[in-house]
Formats: structure tokens, sequence, C-alpha cells
């Protein structure tokens, strides 16, 4: 069972005065009397059974257990306040902040941001390139579509999508330097997203884990490695929701038919309080209709050489026309950067 919260009344009158500085503050903010304030403030002492201001002086002064106390009340209010808010929108107006993947945003939302603007027209975005949960507790925010393993503990949460990984090249660099076979790698400037662990997973199911590297550039998520790999600055590594329409217009091509799967995904989250509010529900289900609605084109492999993934001791194909979906990751401490 949770423990048993203090109750509503004493928490503002305690959450005014701290941040006003005096209970005569806090009693004119709340249009209560000072020994109101006084008598909350008490009760909320002896229930906690600790004293949360030091008393004596013109301003009161938080004690360490006050001090405690008082981000977690002033937070409290802040999405109570939030939530009220937006459940009194109607559901086809106001204003909504969102932190996205970047290479999603770029390559899969913006291009299609149209339809919800035409379908939507009384909505304000705030659209933010971002993958850090720690969005997430901003009352600032309202949805975060995360790249991750989706355990974010006291946050709704839904999967959008998995996603498979294959290399992907500008057609410019493949013609001036071709790539015949997994070794020709060798040859190029491997781009990364990450720390370098999805191209390490990817050549180990192509069973080139011996390879020598060349040139190896770690940028600090996937939209940027893409955009590289678009000027052929060299290889990086692809998938059918943010690659899909450079390879449909041929900006880019997928030289290997190997794929595969990413070890996180795709997902929608944001503050449970929110979840339910019009506005909310309006934009997390039109993005959740638009990945459904939407028929991904099946990339076009310019490979002869078919690939192999060692599965568990034997040769198993991975096609590269595998679910959808894409990744992104700000770099914790790579081992090619100290």
């Amino acid at each position: 069972m949770p423990s048993r919260l203090p109750p509503l009344n004493p928490l503002r009158a305690f959450e005014a005065t701290a941040r006003r500085g005096s209970v005569s503050a806090a009693a004119r903010e709340l249009n209560v009397t000072h020994g109101a304030i006084s008598h909350q403030i008490k009760a909320l002492e002896e229930s906690l059974g600790t004293t949360l201001f030091e008393r004596g002086g013109k301003r009161l002064k938080l004690t360490s257990q006050g001090a405690l106390l008082l981000p977690a009340v002033t937070q409290a209010f802040g999405e109570i306040a939030s939530a009220t808010e937006m459940m009194k929108r109607p559901a086809t107006s106001g204003e909504l902040t969102i932190t996205c993947v970047p290479a999603l945003l770029s390559f899969w939302i913006i291009p299609r941001l149209h339809r919800f603007t035409e379908q939507y027209p009384g909505i304000r975005l705030t659209l933010i390139a971002s993958n850090d949960p720690e969005h997430l507790h901003s009352p600032d925010v309202d949805i975060c579509i995360l790249y991750g393993d989706g355990n974010w503990p006291d946050r709704w949460t839904r999967l959008w999508s998995h996603l498979r990984l294959f290399p992907v090249a500008s057609p410019t660099l493949v013609n001036s330097r071709p790539l015949r076979s997994v070794r020709d790698l060798s040859d190029h400037t491997l781009l990364h997203g990450d720390d370098g662990r999805e191209w390490n997973t990817w050549l180990a199911a192509a069973d080139a884990n011996e390879l020598g590297r060349g040139q190896q550039h770690f940028l600090s998520d996937a939209r940027l490695s893409t955009e590289a790999a678009l000027h052929g600055q060299g290889i990086a590594l692809g998938d059918t929701i943010t690659a899909s329409s450079l390879i449909a217009r041929g900006e880019l091509i997928v030289p290997f038919d190997l794929s595969v799967p990413a070890n996180d995904a795709f997902y929608v989250a944001c503050r449970p309080a929110l979840r339910t509010a019009p506005i909310v529900k309006v934009f997390i289900d039109w993005l959740f209709a638009s990945l459904e609605a939407d028929s991904l084109p099946e990339p076009q492999v310019s490979a002869r050489t078919v690939l192999r993934a060692r599965t568990r001791g034997s040769d198993s194909y991975l096609p590269v026309s595998a679910p959808a979906g894409r990744r992104t990751k700000t770099i914790q401490k790579p081992r090619s950067r100290a």
C-alpha cells in the first residue's frame, strides 16, 4: 500500500510560505488569514514529525527537511495546474510542446507535419529535437517521442515502432568507390550515430568481426550520421522509417541486403495526468494513425551478393524489408572518445 500523503491545504500553505518567504504574503496569495496559514503549517509539521521552517527573523527560512520537501511539492502543484489547464482546452486548439528523437523529427515527422496542420489548424506545436528522457519530468513538455527501452517509471508509455538497421550510402560515393562486398567497407569511412555498438552488431551479423577498420566518425545522433551519408562522407546505418523517403528518391542506396534488429525501439511517453487531455490525445492518435496509414516503400537493395547473418551457429537470411523504426542515442562516453 502506498504511504498516506499529507492533506492538500497544509501543503499549499507550506509551498506558498516557502516561495513567498513569509506567512503574511502566503495568506494574501491564498486569500486566508495569517492564523490559518500558521495553523496549516503547524498541522503539516505535526503530521510529518519534523520542523519545516526556522522561526525567527523577518523572513522564514527552510530547515533541511523543508528544503527536501519543497521541490517535490512545487513540481506536484505545477503538474496539477498544467494538467488542469490542458483538460480545459478544446481538443482541436491550443499549444503542445513535443520533444522527439532528432532523426525521426527531421526525416519522418516534419515531412508529414502539413497533414497534422491541415487537420488541426488550431493547434500550435513547439517541436524540440531531443532524446533526453529527463524531459518527461518537465512541466513545460507535454509529449516525448523517445528511443529507448520504454522503462521510465511513473510515466505513461506506449510502444510506437520496433526497427531494423542496415547500411546506407550516397550513390555518388558508391559509384566512385564501389561496395562489392563487406570487405570493401574497410575502404570507406564508417559513420556512427551512437558509440559504435550498432555497427559492431551489424558487422557481427555479417560475419565481419575481423574486418579491418578504416576512418570512423562518431556523431551525436542518427540524424547527423544520415546527413553525413547524404553528403558522401561515408557509410551510415539507416532504417525503413527515417531513411525510407531518401531511399525512394534515390538520395541514399542500400548496398547490402542484411539488416539487424536494434536494441531499443521508439516509444511515445508523457506524464500520466496529461494522457487523457484531449489535445494530447489528438496528437498521439494522429502519430499512430500516420504510421499505420503510411505504406513504407521497400528499400531497393543494390548489392548483388546476398549476405547471411550468423544465428546460433547456422546461417539465416535477414532481409531489409523488416519492421520499420529509427533510433538515435545521446553518446554516453563512446570508446573512441575519451
